[in-house]
């Protein structure tokens, strides 16, 4: 509702004076100035005579006359002065009319301002709680077909929820969210063909590999603009992932703990921005980390079925309880690795990782063998770990206090910066450490008869 226009203030001059009171005043002037010439005329010569009396009524005269134009000069002057006055005041109220009118405009202009702004609002609040209802609306019927029992629909549903994250930023974490809790259904993954639902499962395989797919591909920086942003956070605890790949995508807060990992898992490239967690998890197939940024990460407990670190680099690490098993076949290595291939190279690689603060694999187990070669950083810790198969610390500092027990170790250049640790470790036949903590190889004496 507009405000009221203010009226000009009121300011009103001397109202000019009536014809009738200038007359009354010019008579009275000229009454007082008769009877004063009267009264001087005979009172005043009363017993002159000759010159005298002539000379005394001319005064008489005289005086009357000037004390009457006396008069009426004073009136006329009084009547210029209000001719003056009311002119000057006439300006001056002209002026704040003047004034009072651009105060008058202005508050109207800045009330059809505020009534312009005001509409603004209203019809961007109308915009904004329309776009959220559509957004609603979409985001609920997006929900209900991912929760179909026909894969088609779940399908749509998926595709339906990243539009609709493409489209509203401020919605992306939600939808990365109930994504998330879709993959952490229980999913068995399809078994024998002539079970009843194998059918059925293999369908639900591919709807979970279009939401795996469609999770990754916007965890991508090189996305470009249908890159989600690095803050998301993933939460896949106990969610079972098949041949999932998540090369090159960016992560906020990660939790993977006691996720499984059908097939091969491939983080090649990925940076986790904030705490990572894998505990627990098992890796059925082949673990590919190679060139990953790890700020703080837990692999606590975790099952390995072959893994490559290599140039990967650690703020915190965390395997405590980790077990690395045997690699999944040589020629799947040999894909994955192709500057590792042949049967006779360990099963894990962490070869030129980087451990900004350490390393922890207490109490780990490597079954097939591993390689820590040219790590760098603050150590390793492997108290109680256990290694089998090749094992290479080449020029690597290790922390440990139990490391090799088959003999098939490797520790060229490497060094042990435990003050004790030679007389509490069992180590290969040739290898000796040096009170520097340096290991080196000591040549194995032959026989004459060799």
């Amino acid at each position: 509702m507009a405000s009221p226009v203010p009226q000009p203030t009121s300011r009103e001059p001397l109202q000019p004076m009536p014809r009738k009171v200038i007359a009354l005043v010019a008579t009275g002037i000229a009454l007082v100035t008769i009877v004063l010439v009267v009264v001087l005329w005979w009172w005043g010569t009363a017993g002159l005579s000759g010159k005298e009396l002539v000379t005394a009524r001319l005064d008489a005269l005289r005086t009357g006359l000037s004390i009457g134009i006396g008069g009426g000069g004073v009136f006329a002057l009084y009547l210029a002065w209000r001719r003056q006055h009311a002119t000057e005041v006439g300006l001056v109220q002209k002026e704040l009319d003047q004034a009072d009118v651009a105060r008058a405009y202005e508050l109207q202009r800045e009330v059809a301002e505020h009534n312009r702004l005001h509409a603004e609002r209203v019809a961007a609040a109308t915009e904004k709680d329309a776009a959220d209802r559509r957004v609603t609306e979409l985001y609920t019927k997006a929900s209900e077909q991912l929760g179909s029992d026909k894969a088609p629909v779940r399908f749509a549903g998926i595709y339906a929820l990243e539009r609709l994250a493409q489209d509203n930023p401020e919605h992306r974490q939600t939808i990365v969210n109930l994504l998330c809790a879709y993959l952490r259904m229980p999913y068995p993954p399809p078994g024998d063909e002539n079970d009843a639902d194998h059918r059925e499962r293999v369908q639900e395989l591919e709807v979970r590999r279009t939401a795996q797919h469609v999770l990754s591909s916007h965890l991508r920086p090189a996305a470009g603009v249908t890159f989600w942003g690095e803050a998301q956070e993933v939460n896949l605890n106990g969610a079972t992932l098949v041949d999932v790949d998540f090369s090159g995508c960016h992560f906020g807060e990660a939790d993977f703990g006691e996720a499984v990992f059908v097939g091969t898992a491939n983080f090649v490239g990925a940076a986790f921005t904030r705490l990572a967690s894998f505990n627990r998890v098992v890796f059925e197939g082949f673990a590919q980390f190679v060139d990953v940024k790890f700020d703080a990460v837990f692999f606590v407990n975790a099952t390995f079925h072959g893994t490559n670190f290599m140039n990967a680099a650690f703020r915190l690490a965390q395997f405590d309880g980790a077990r690395f098993r045997a690699a999944v076949r040589a020629e799947v290595a040999e894909v994955h690795h192709p500057r590792h291939g042949g049967s006779d190279r360990p099963g894990d690689y962490f070869n030129t990782a980087h451990f900004r603060e350490l390393g922890n694999f207490r109490r780990a187990s490597f079954d097939a063998g591993v390689d820590f070669s040219d790590v760098t950083g603050s150590g390793l810790e492997f108290g109680g770990a256990c290694f089998g198969g090749v094992t290479k610390f080449n020029r690597t500092t290790i922390l440990a206090e139990c490391l090799v027990d088959d003999g098939a170790g490797q520790f060229i250049h490497a060094q042990v910066s435990t003050g004790d640790v030679a007389t509490r470790s069992t180590w290969p036949e040739n290898w000796v450490v040096g009170e520097d903590g340096v290991i080196t190889e000591r040549p194995v004496e032959t026989s004459a008869s060799d």
